[in-house]
This record gives C-alpha cells, structure tokens and sequence, in this order.
C-alpha cells in the first residue's frame, strides 16, 4: 500500500467510525499539532501518542459539534508526506451555526505508520 493509499484509507475508516482501524495505522508515538484556535485545544495543541489524541481531539469532536464530519477534496503525496485538502462540516453546540471550514492536513507516514500530523483549519469559521 502506498503512502496516499494509507491516509486515504484512514479517513474512510474515521467517516465509518472505526477508530480501531484508525489506530492501528497510526503510529503509537504520533505527533498531532491540533489548530490553536479549535475550542477544545488548551496550551500549544501538540498532542502525542494514541491516548493523548484520542482524550484531546477525538474524544472532544461530538462535545463540541454535532455531525462532525470531514469532506475530502483531495489526497496527494511524495516521499513520506501526504496532504489531505477539504472541509470540516458539522455545528457548533455552542453556537448553534453549520459550519464549512477550510481544512488542510499534511502527514507524514514512515514505516507504514502515520507518525505525525499538522492541521491548518478555519477555526474562525467553525467557532463562530
């Protein structure tokens, strides 16, 4: 499996639902660099290890939002990085308001694994 292939088949098991499947192709000491402005994200939004993202990102998604979901535009890759181009879609419990945001997420994948992700989100747009 390529290294597009993988992250490809990481968001089709996370709009299923299956976190296992999820987890099993990340590596256990991932490196997540959350977007500061997401409003669960205390301190610097580095979060790492599988515990750690699950407890500060994952875990947070339906406190925050109701269907939350993740619209893919486009998957690309070279060498161990793949991006991932799209939007956030849900609405905030907060606020009440749908959303639509910009979101970009480029990975790194060494050894199968996905070690290490960074977000660049319209937090604006999300939290408003």
């Amino acid at each position: 499996m390529t290294n597009v292939e993988l992250v490809k088949q990481g968001y089709s098991d996370f709009s299923t639902g299956n976190l296992e499947a999820v987890l099993a192709i990340w590596d256990p000491e991932i490196e997540w660099h959350e977007s500061k402005g997401m409003p669960f994200v205390k301190g610097d939004g580095i979060f790492k290890g599988h515990e750690a993202v699950v407890t500060n990102v994952i875990m947070n998604l339906p406190v925050y939002f109701d269907g939350f979901n993740i619209e893919v535009k486009q998957i690309f890759g070279a060498d161990d990085k793949v991006v991932m181009v799209g939007y956030y879609c849900g609405t905030n419990k907060a606020t009440g308001n749908p959303f639509k945001a910009n979101a970009t997420h480029v990975w790194t994948v060494k050894n199968g694994k996905m070690t290490h992700l960074f977000q660049a989100v319209d937090t604006v747009t999300i939290v408003s």
